[in-house]
């Protein structure tokens, strides 16, 4: 049956991810695919007592249609998290989405014509990659260092191209690198936006996972002109079940939002919101973190050093300072996707590099997570993949 489908379905295929998730549901496979958190660390029986105290106390607000901005005393408590990355801001400007994920898909739908223009930086997150492909755009990477994304490069891009929309960037913990920008980098992009009246979308899912340091400014705390519009969300700090996310933005900017989101889906959960809102009255979210990280970064040091230990000479790979994922470069001569293969036959599972970089290549790279398996696991996994890339060796 040859339905006439729209144009945009031929751009739009499986994620990569996702449908490496599917085998990971198989229990004899250790899995370094997915961005998922440790789900022994959700607060189940906290969640159970707030629930039951919701439905109790207000069941019949909770059930029912609420405003597409959100539930107001829920965009409070953003606005008080949104403090950790230096942003002051007030509820009025917080929209709450259903994940960050719709955030993206969101920002498309208010920016992005057929061939319109988006700048990322190379690589980038894939979700986000696909979220963007639905509305037809081309896509011009920006090369990436230790420091984030190149601003040079950017430049030179924002010279020579017409009809670029907006830069969409992960400033924190980048997905799928690991890295975090520099003070200097995150000014100075807000500075080009403004030179070139083009939006910033501010993707931070990871930001509160840092193991080292202090928390920088976000992007977002630079903007003078309003076009940066921050995407939160509680799915890597709290439980990504809730699907709970928010963007904040300015006047018009967050307007547009409201009225896509208005025909999209309505509103995000009402007794969702509410819940994690009595959630975040009576618990201390930050102490919550803490325990997170700790596992984390006890993790990541393990999946790092046993890397450093097992890999072969000629595999580099990056040391975050936080989030959920190291970022492997391979030989130019190994393929990803070949590796990927002989590794699920090991019962192993990672992503490869290349679906994270819109115009392909780089083929030789891959992402590991280290926050959703054990210890022993992780020590197994990793040594396991690494007779593997010996084999191709």
């Amino acid at each position: 049956m040859g339905l006439n489908y729209a144009k945009r379905m031929d751009n739009i295929k499986a994620s990569e991810i996702r449908e490496l998730l599917k085998l990971t549901q198989q229990p004899e496979i250790i899995s370094f695919a997915g961005g998922l958190p440790a789900p022994e660390l959700f607060p189940v029986k906290q969640m159970a007592e707030v629930s039951k105290q919701v439905l109790e106390e207000v069941g019949s607000s909770a059930l029912q249609y609420g405003p597409t901005e959100g539930y107001g005393p829920f965009r409070e408590q953003i606005v008080k998290r949104m403090k950790k990355g230096q942003i002051e801001t007030s509820k009025e400007n917080i929209l709450v989405t259903s994940g960050s994920q719709q955030g993206l898909d969101l920002t498309g739908m208010i920016f992005l014509n057929p061939g319109d223009v988006v700048l990322c930086e190379s690589p980038s997150y894939l979700g986000a990659l696909n979220a963007f492909k639905a509305y037809q755009p081309k896509f011009k990477e920006v090369s990436t260092d230790d420091d984030g994304m190149v601003m040079e490069d950017l430049e030179k891009i924002l010279e020579e191209t017409e009809n670029v929309k907006f830069v969409y960037v992960i400033p924190d913990f980048q997905n799928p690198s690991g890295r975090t920008w520099s003070i200097e980098r995150r000014k100075k992009l807000v500075e080009l936006a403004n030179k070139y009246n083009i939006a910033i979308i501010e993707d931070n899912p990871y930001g509160e996972l840092r193991f080292e340091g202090e928390i920088p400014p976000a992007v977002k705390h630079y903007d003078t002109e309003g076009r940066v519009a921050y995407l939160g969300t509680f799915s890597k700090t709290f439980a990504p079940g809730m699907r709970l996310g928010w963007i904040c933005a300015e006047g018009e900017f967050l307007q547009k939002y409201i009225f896509v989101k208005q025909g999209t889906d309505l509103q995000t959960s009402t007794v969702s919101q509410m819940q994690l809102a009595k959630y975040l009255e009576k618990y201390d979210l930050d102490e919550h973190i803490e325990k997170i990280k700790v596992v984390y970064k006890k993790r990541r040091d393990l999946m790092l050093n046993t890397m450093k230990s097992e890999f072969p000479e000629g595999v580099k790979f990056t040391y975050p300072e936080g989030g959920l994922f190291t970022w492997v470069i391979l030989p130019e001569h190994i393929n990803a996707k070949d590796l990927a293969k002989l590794a699920i036959e090991k019962k192993v599972a990672f992503v490869p590099g290349g679906s994270f970089f819109p115009n392909g290549g780089n083929e030789n790279t891959l992402r590991l997570n280290y926050s959703n398996m054990d210890e022993e696991r992780i020590v197994l996994g990793i040594k396991r993949l690494a007779e593997c890339i010996k084999e191709m060796l």
